[in-house]
């Protein structure tokens, strides 16, 4: 059996009470305290995530923004410096290869944050594909990353910033060498919980130190350090899809309701373009939506849905949500039946369970 991954941080979890899981090759922290209670720590005050399993890899180059845009299904052109853009990249069918972030220092340097799961896989892809002045670097041992989460994120980390104004830091813009204490970081105004927040990269030898100070801080705001079960709450909540459920090699971005970040218009063409243009000017077949249970029962990953006797799709994701205190599920379903309102069974455990049709996100901020 292969060693698992590590990050960083694994030698200080124990001492917050970590309970660790296998994820994707990681051992990492399931939970600290409770998964509903840091689900709720990030609702209403902030919690900590360590994120350090996330992917780095550098773009650097003359031909760095040609490059991207190739790779890319979002338009990398309209990135301003100091800002990152969320996209996808595809195969040649439109299947996903990854979903990440592009964050750009300037015209022919970026930062590329990719799934943990998919680091190889990703890098591979980029460096097979490289073409012109392009010099691609995997940073992944040599960074971590932690993201604090939460209404009072801000208020929490700002102790720590000693010269920077993180309240100048806008929604998807970033900050590099930020001074944390002494230590240098990238702070970026980004999350996967659908609170405000931050994402804090920094060198791999100073995210005990950051951790640390960072749940010091907060202690009074009730700051709790969180683990992958409440990340995959939140994130499912606020209707933010998951690599290998939502989407995946089989799963195009139009499907999984990410389109937002699919600009089939831009100047340069992208592979996957041409697959993913058809399912546009001719419709999807099927695409995600959400679903909530009219009868009692958990609708879990993989498990079929079905009108009659017909299978019309199969659940994505599905938890009791901590924030609506009911049993949601969000599926890829056929077309026809994805509106909210219509009536399906999921089969949980052999039975047939009443459910029904909602709309996403379950969650948002403020409302």
């Amino acid at each position: 059996m292969s060693q698992l991954k590590r990050t960083p941080l694994f030698d200080v979890y124990k001492d917050y009470g970590a309970k660790t899981i296998d994820f994707g090759g990681w051992d990492l922290p399931v939970q600290f305290s409770s998964i509903k209670e840091e689900h709720e720590a990030v609702r209403t005050k902030a919690g900590l995530f360590d994120v350090s399993h996330m992917g780095e890899i550098e773009v650097k180059g003359s031909d760095s923004l040609s490059y991207l845009q190739k790779m890319m299904t979002n338009d990398i052109s309209k990135i301003k410096d100091s800002a990152a853009q969320y996209t996808a990249m595809c195969y040649e069918n439109g299947g996903v290869v990854d979903d990440l972030l592009v964050y750009k220092y300037e015209d022919d340097h970026y930062l590329l944050v990719v799934n943990a799961s998919n680091i190889e896989k990703d890098y591979k892809w980029l460096e097979d594909h490289l073409e012109g002045n392009v010099e691609i670097t995997n940073l992944s041992e040599r960074m971590a990353q932690v993201a604090i989460q939460g209404p009072l994120a801000e208020k929490i980390l700002q102790k720590l910033a000693n010269e920077t104004n993180l309240a100048d830091i806008g929604f998807f813009k970033f900050q590099k060498d930020v001074d944390l204490n002494g230590k240098k970081a990238l702070v970026s105004r980004t999350g996967y919980t659908g609170e405000d927040g931050f994402e804090v990269y920094c060198d791999a030898e100073d995210v005990v130190a950051i951790w640390t100070e960072i749940l010091e801080a907060g202690k009074e705001e009730g700051i709790l350090p969180c683990g992958l079960g409440a990340r995959d709450t939140l994130r499912f909540e606020a209707g933010l899809v998951l690599y290998g459920q939502e989407i995946s090699p089989e799963i195009s971005p139009l499907e999984a309701g990410i389109g937002f970040a699919v600009k089939v218009n831009k100047e340069a063409d992208f592979i996957g373009k041409d697959v993913l243009v058809n399912q546009k000017e001719n419709g999807l077949t099927r695409k995600l939506t959400g679903i909530e249970m009219i009868d009692r029962g958990i609708p879990r990953h993989g498990y079929p849905v079905y009108i009659g006797e017909e299978l019309v799709g199969e659940v994505t994701t599905g938890t009791q949500s901590p924030t609506l205190k009911k049993n949601i599920g969000m599926a890829l379903l056929k077309t026809d039946i994805a509106v909210p309102g219509t009536e399906v069974e999921v089969e949980i455990r052999g039975k047939r369970l009443k459910a029904i049709v909602a709309a996403t996100p379950f969650y948002k901020r403020g409302k």
